[in-house]
């Protein structure tokens, strides 16, 4: 199914987005975890909705209820569950268009892969409401690998034609994480994010969207994880990345610049320092042949504009079987990278404690 992934540790989500709820159920986890639920909250408020003028007006307090896996503040071995519980929904934005056909949504491919069955309403099944679940998964993920002083982290790299510091693929530092993670507007130079707000806002105000990429990064990776071909370290991020609604291009290290780069200059040499092996560059994003190297674990990742817009576009109505033109009301992101940034960092945490 669709709905479910891992290897030793499987995540089954579920839900739609104007359903009763939506959630997530981990069968794998080790017992006798011990949860910090207030971390776990603040991973929920960062991708939540509605908290300011460039989300979407939607108001998600986004918690979530553990109904079973979980006695006494630690995990119990069996499948844990999590729900949360929708409480917004203005499903009346999606009844005059249920048959017309939103440029850039799923409407058209779920229509005939559920036959007409699927829940259109605010994307359903599709909607990046199930995002949440995904980041309540990760944020247990993240509590385990600290334990193991694994630490990821990310910012907004680019909105639109404006970007972000990138990180020093050699030597990231992971207390930039934590100062980036406190941010309103998650990036590392506070200028720039200042002028991609002004971006997102302009978008807005012209019923318009903007895309962007979000840079990831995770450090203190022991050397030898991951698989040649089918289960590299690539393979399996770029599974769960591409799994995020709007992802449309994902890199590793230098990635699509290093087409223009000579082997003298892609390449990435290696030195000892203090006995331990490392490379004076990370081109590669700290994955040779499918397997970590020990330098920090770089890429990113590229989000397509909201398809959701104000602005009339042309389309066709699937049950009269005609073209038409549709502007989409309701309340959308003007740009979802700042609520992605969150998501990209748990499933990052959820592949590598598989890998673990």
């Amino acid at each position: 199914m669709s709905g479910v992934w891992g290897n030793k540790i499987k995540y089954s989500i579920f839900g739609e987005s104007h359903g009763k709820g939506i959630g997530i159920n981990i069968d794998g986890l080790p017992a006798g975890i011990k949860l910090d639920l207030d971390a776990i909250n603040v991973e929920m408020k960062r991708r939540a909705p509605g908290q300011n003028e460039i989300s979407t007006e939607r108001k998600e307090k986004d918690e979530f209820q553990i109904i079973s896996g979980y006695f006494n503040e630690k995990t119990t071995g069996t499948p844990l569950c999590a729900i949360i519980w929708n409480e917004d929904m203005h499903s009346k934005d999606y009844e005059e268009i249920k048959t017309a056909i939103r440029p850039g949504h799923a409407d058209y491919t779920g229509s005939v892969k559920y036959s007409g069955f699927n829940d259109y309403r605010g994307g359903g099944h599709f909607s990046g409401r199930l995002t949440a679940p995904l980041v309540f998964a990760g944020a247990i993920a993240k509590q385990i690998l600290k334990e193991k002083e694994i630490e990821i982290g990310g910012h907004i790299y680019q909105i639109a034609d404006i970007y972000d510091t990138p990180f020093d693929k050699v030597s990231i530092n992971s207390e930039l994480f934590k100062i980036i993670g406190k941010r309103k507007f998650s990036v590392v130079d506070e200028n720039k994010g200042a002028k991609m707000i002004t971006t997102i806002s302009n978008a807005k105000q012209e019923q318009n969207s903007v895309g962007g990429v979000i840079e990831c990064a995770a450090v203190n990776l022991p050397e030898g994880l991951g698989s040649p071909f089918f289960d590299s370290v690539e393979s399996l991020l770029a599974h769960l990345l591409f799994s995020i609604p709007g992802v449309k291009g994902v890199e590793f290290g230098t990635g699509f610049e290093m087409a223009q780069m000579n082997g003298s200059e892609a390449n990435d040499e290696f030195y000892i320092e203090e006995d331990k092996v490392k490379t004076f560059t990370n081109h590669n994003g700290g994955i040779l042949g499918g397997i970590t190297n020990g330098m920090p674990l770089v890429f990113r990742v590229a989000f397509k504009p909201t398809a959701s817009i104000g602005k009339p576009q042309k389309t066709i109505d699937i049950g009269k079987r005609e073209n038409t033109v549709i502007s989409v009301s309701g309340r959308h992101d003007p740009c979802i990278v700042q609520r992605a940034l969150p998501v990209v960092e748990a499933v990052t945490a959820m592949v590598i404690l598989d890998l673990l």
